[in-house]
């Protein structure tokens, strides 16, 4: 998705999906995080890439026990109706104690297909 073609929306705008797995990436609900994807989903996070339920899980899972943070949304941005960018900042036990991510959604059937975190 090329990032000039989208427009801030407010927060509460994003879809349900989307604040879902937010929402349960922040509680550290693996079960409710992974219904969030599609069978196939991809997850993009520190150049590495998670393919499948499985992958994702077990992603999700070793990302909840590594470190303790806090995240806090601070905007939103949509380019069509399947694409949709959260902008986070995460504090927390990591290397560097703070980072503001950009997590970049693709949509597909109202689950998550593809997500890239990135800065």
């Amino acid at each position: 998705m090329n990032d000039t073609r989208l427009r801030t929306i407010p927060t509460d705008a994003l879809p349900e999906v989307v604040t879902r797995y937010l929402a349960a990436h922040r509680d550290r609900d693996t079960a409710t995080a992974v219904k969030a994807f599609t069978g196939d989903a991809t997850v993009t996070d520190e150049d590495r890439t998670h393919s499948g339920s499985a992958e994702i899980e077990a992603w999700l899972d070793s990302a909840a026990r590594e470190y303790t943070f806090t995240t806090t949304l601070t905007g939103a941005q949509q380019g069509d109706t399947d694409h949709y960018v959260a902008a986070q900042r995460l504090e927390g036990d990591f290397p560097g104690g703070v980072a503001d991510l950009r997590y970049r959604f693709t949509l597909r059937d109202g689950l998550i297909e593809r997500l890239i975190i990135a800065p």
